[in-house]
């Protein structure tokens, strides 16, 4: 069976998340999506358990993607759900320089996980949760870039 995991903080996460969990299904037999638990990150908008919650809505009709969460190494991660891949999207150039990076590292702390780069659908280039956040905390219609209960979830935050 062909594992991947798509690490990441998710916080919200957005269509094009979505899109490159599409894509990676076409090639895996099973994507674990795990959103990231870093205590160094404390000011994510969303709780751990709500970012977890709104990839399991996303995802119910997606069979083959499994949801969970970690903290530490992505790569002891990947070793618990004996995965071969972890899935990275690249939506600009600058992305790539760290990505490129950081699988390396992983590469060198385990070689048997290979980082597997996806290009979103080009309408989500230009798009990160950071970048909905802020949209959205000025009242701006995020509506096409997040599912229809985040963009639920972000309108009641920012309205609070």
């Amino acid at each position: 069976m062909k594992i991947s995991i798509y690490p990441g903080t998710f916080d919200p996460i957005t269509n094009g998340h979505l899109d490159i969990i599409e894509r990676a299904i076409h090639l895996f037999d099973k994507v674990v999506v795990s959103v990231a638990i870093n205590s160094n990150k404390d000011n994510t908008l969303f709780s751990d358990k709500d970012r977890i919650d709104f990839i399991r809505t996303s995802v119910s009709d997606m069979p083959s993607v499994e949801v969970d969460s970690f903290s530490g190494l992505m790569v002891e991660h990947a070793d618990k759900h004996s995965a071969q891949a972890a899935i990275r999207g690249l939506r600009v150039l600058s992305d790539f320089e760290f990505e490129f990076r950081m699988a390396l590292m992983n590469r060198s702390l385990n070689k048997d996980v290979s980082t597997v780069f996806l290009m979103p659908h080009p309408k989500y280039t230009h798009i990160s949760s950071s970048i909905v956040r802020e949209v959205a905390s000025h009242g701006g219609d995020v509506s096409t870039y997040v599912p229809i209960h985040v963009d639920k979830a972000l309108k009641s935050k920012y309205n609070e």
